[in-house]
């Protein structure tokens, strides 16, 4: 750095110490076996099973588990026959569990007022009132922030390797603290990992088998420094896992399921939802703008807000924040989302193809930054 430079940032700081910013940020992950997943996977298996005979079925059907008890309830307005109990023992042993489950199903028909506000015009409406939230930031290739991005991973690769390590038992949590400088990823602070096992494995062999087979495969080293910690079964033994240690509830991983902490979230869970629950579509739709936008080069980080009223098929409000990151003026980017996309619900259905029973694949490992879903496409923007 030249003299005259090094003259005019010490002026311009009046002798303050120069320092770089650097903050940690943490984002986890669960696995398919997490009791959570298990509910939202139970749930959007239903939600498949009944758009695949039935593409206008309204559902809203959750579960909860506790032991070996699973209760499946909720509403639906569909022509699909479900054998709600039969579904939901499939998933769970698809999952990797062998126990013998019970379960009780209380699902009522769709309130009729609910089901006429929806569908009583041509045009599909909301089906519930609320606020969701779409983000994307170009830290990461998956346009998602590295703390998720890499949590996300974590637990993907955990519930892949228990076919090939026959003492991992399904459940589990990952959590990674990412160090940033002045805005940027810098180093990976912190990973954390917690895997299920069955008794008597000793703790050596259980974080040998996770730093080789888990972490070294996932996190590329350039992110790792001297002083990066893992930390893997810190509670000692997890033998006792799955619904015989937490009960489970549909919706309850909604941080998970969205960007990890790093942006806002609306109120609403994802799973069990149909397409009609703006809850879930415009919370698709909304990443598939943010994503676009911050791929088209306007801005670096993009959140953005919709608020829907029920019976009404377009947003109340749409409000954008780029966090001083934009390359363009707020309205232009504005004006370039309102001129390329279109958030009535219907079209945001038509456009995202949601009428498909594609919403088991979305329950695990984050509804956003994962290719093969229409709403991770970036579009070319006019």
């Amino acid at each position: 750095m030249c003299l005259n430079v090094v003259l005019g940032l010490f002026l311009l700081l009046g002798k303050r110490e120069w320092k770089l910013s650097i903050t940690l940020f943490t984002s986890e992950s669960v696995t398919d076996g997490h009791p959570d997943k298990i509910c939202d996977q139970i749930a959007d298996a239903i939600l498949d099973a009944a758009l695949t005979e039935d593409k206008n079925s309204k559902m809203a059907v959750e579960a909860t588990i506790i032991d070996d008890f699973v209760l499946v309830y909720g509403e639906a307005n569909t022509q699909a026959k479900l054998d709600y109990a039969a579904i939901a023992k499939k998933v769970i042993q698809d999952i990797g569990y062998t126990e013998t489950y019970h379960v009780t199903v209380k699902v009522s028909e769709q309130s009729s007022e609910i089901y006429k506000a929806v569908t009583e015009n041509e045009m599909i409406a909301a089906g519930d009132q609320g606020i969701m939230f779409g983000y994307a930031t170009n830290e990461t290739e998956s346009y998602m922030p590295l703390s998720i991005d890499l949590a996300h991973k974590l637990s993907k690769k955990l519930s892949e390797i228990k076919k090939d390590v026959p003492w991992l038992k399904p459940d589990g949590k990952t959590q990674v603290t990412v160090a940033y400088e002045n805005g940027l990823p810098s180093y990976v602070h912190t990973i954390l990992v917690s895997a299920s096992h069955d008794e008597g494995i000793d703790h050596e062999t259980i974080v040998n088998t996770i730093m080789e087979s888990v972490i070294k495969p996932v996190v590329d080293s350039k992110w790792l420094r001297d002083d990066t910690k893992f930390i893997i079964n810190p509670s000692g033994s997890f033998s006792i896992a799955g619904s015989f240690s937490d009960s489970g509830t549909t919706g309850r991983k909604l941080v998970v399921d969205s960007y990890g902490g790093m942006a806002r979230i609306g109120g609403g869970a994802f799973s069990s939802k149909d397409p009609s629950k703006v809850d879930r579509s415009a919370a698709y739709y909304a990443r598939h703008v943010a994503k676009s936008v911050v791929a088209a080069g306007l801005c670096d980080r993009l959140e953005i807000q919709l608020s829907y009223a029920i019976g009404l098929e377009g947003p109340l409000s749409i409000h954008i924040d780029t966090f001083g990151t934009e390359k363009k003026d707020i309205s232009v980017i504005l004006d370039t989302i309102n001129r390329n996309f279109n958030f009535n619900v219907q079209q945001m259905i038509f456009e995202l193809d949601l009428l498909r029973p594609i919403y088991r694949e979305t329950v695990n490992f984050g509804h956003f930054g994962r290719d093969g879903f229409p709403w991770e496409d970036v579009r070319i923007l006019k």
